[in-house]
């Protein structure tokens, strides 16, 4: 396997590293010969503390690519996240005393070079953050304050933010790293106690669990086994109370959500969605490059850039869908009628995201919807189009009108649309998975996959009733099971 530094110019890494090459952000996004079957381990070099900038993009196209990137996509989001923070301080609290007790200011900054301090005062330090924090390049930033030193920021740099002496130090150290250095494996295991917390929203309007459907989760719970207990958004601080985290309520990354499924991670409970199938599945810019790969028929589909802007519409004809890439239950997916149009909604998206999806337009009179659990099918649907509209939601500013739901049975449904949903979310993890499909004719397309699908009373339970909310509980009940025994042993 191949290293391919990637990073934002050229001159950044003039370097020359047997087993290993350079590329550009822009050439890696963009040049077909990095998506088509390259066998790689990519260092993202790049700035990545923007979500959906280039860097971020590097390692989440370099994830769905099968690429191994490093910084990979969750540790981007860690490194925002000031509770993720608060629990590496205290990781590594005692090392820190022990490696800065003889440093008589109080403030102290460390930089780490694929482990490797520059200054060669503190390694065990520099190769502990390393291996925490899984960036290769990392400046921390420490504050002593009573007395006793605490890490108070952490940043993933780039190449760009290596001063000059420093660069033939970062040269031995990235040699090192192509040549055989690998980062050690860091568990942690806690104790819990046998319940299963379920997040909502109250104030929600788009809930992917209505009141009725909650108190039936909850009904559910003591027939496989377990208990369940909803719990609100500022709950954060007791979910090690919990055996596990089922999240009802619509997530993304930066948003709280996110947040709890990360901690549930950390915490080594089960949790549905866990944070990888969160920022898999709210990108679409990822799933295309990934459901590509796997060669998974969709509709015809482009990653849009700034540069080929105008090479959408003679691609894909008119009209057709842009969609924004954390797009969800319909928002920031825009039918496009003319090259105006195009111009005017792409252009502020392309100010937030570096990439964008367009797709042709494949009308229907209703879209297919697979609940896929734990890698087999659990439900399926029709959702059909709200009325005089193309999408299952209609919105203006004073209404919102859904199309209706028809439940049938797995085998009612076309065994090409289930094949298809199934390989789809099979791909994403072994989580829970709305798979989105269209068919025309007797072809069937893939449109997304998404994390913590709709589950409401009336809807989607219509054939399996309460079947359906214990198969549901029933894997949060197998999941804690196997933990707690993994635990023992």
């Amino acid at each position: 396997m191949k290293v391919l530094f990637v990073v934002n110019r050229d001159q950044e890494w003039p370097f020359e590293i047997p087993g290993s090459s350079a590329a550009t952000a822009s050439t890696y996004l963009t040049e077909p010969a990095y998506s088509n079957g390259m066998d790689a381990q990519i260092v993202n070099l790049c700035r990545a503390d923007r979500y959906q900038g280039r860097g971020y993009y590097v390692s989440l196209l370099a994830e769905a690519r099968g690429h191994r990137p490093s910084p990979d996509v969750k540790t981007i989001e860690d490194l925002q996240s000031a509770a993720h923070l608060e629990m590496l301080a205290d990781d590594i609290d005692e090392l820190v005393q022990d490696s800065l007790q003889h440093d008589t200011s109080n403030l102290f900054e460390l930089d780490a070079y694929f482990g490797r301090d520059p200054a060669e005062m503190h390694p065990t330090l520099a190769q502990q953050l390393f291996a925490l924090v899984k960036a290769p390049l990392l400046r921390a930033h420490f504050e002593r304050v009573d007395g006793r030193w605490r890490l108070q920021e952490l940043h993933a740099i780039g190449a760009s933010d290596i001063p000059p002496q420093h660069r033939a130090f970062l040269l031995a150290a990235a040699t090192e790293y192509v040549t055989g250095y690998r980062r050690p494996r860091i568990t942690n295991v806690e104790a819990n106690v046998p319940a299963v917390a379920i997040l909502r929203d109250e104030g929600e309007v788009d809930r992917p669990s209505n009141d009725a459907a909650l108190q039936k989760f909850i009904d559910a719970a003591p027939r496989v086994g377990v208990r369940a207990e909803l719990i609100a958004p500022d709950a954060l601080a007791r979910l090690g109370d919990f055996d596990g985290l089922f999240i009802r309520t619509t997530t993304n990354v930066g948003h709280y959500t996110y947040e709890f499924a990360r901690r549930a991670a950390a915490l080594g409970i089960p949790v549905m969605d866990d944070p990888d199938s969160i920022l898999k599945c709210t990108n679409k810019v990822y799933l295309n490059e990934l459901v590509t790969r796997h060669n998974i028929p969709t509709p015809r589909t482009m990653m849009v850039h700034r540069e080929n802007l105008d090479q959408v519409v003679p691609a894909l004809g008119l009209p057709c869908i842009l969609k924004q890439p954390d797009s969800g239950f319909g928002l920031g997916v825009v039918k496009i009628e003319t090259e105006q149009q195009l111009r005017s909604r792409a252009i502020p998206l392309l100010a937030r995201s570096e990439l964008l999806i367009a797709q042709e337009w494949l009308p229907t009179e209703f879209d297919w919807r697979v609940g896929v659990l734990d890698g087999r099918p659990l439900f399926v649907c029709k959702y059909f189009m709200a009325p005089g509209h193309w999408q299952v939601i209609k919105r203006d500013p004073s209404t919102r009108v859904e199309g209706r739901t028809s439940a049938l049975s797995i085998g009612e449904a076309p065994e090409n649309v289930i094949n298809t949903a199934v390989r789809a979310a099979n791909l994403i993890g072994a989580g829970f998975y709305g798979v989105d499909l269209k068919q025309i004719g007797d072809e069937c397309y893939l449109i997304e996959v998404n994390d913590n699908p709709n589950v409401d009373a009336g809807n989607e339970d219509q054939v399996l009733e309460g079947a359906l909310y214990r198969e549901i509980m029933g894997v949060f009940a197998r999941r804690i099971a196997v933990r707690r025994l993994v635990t023992v042993q």
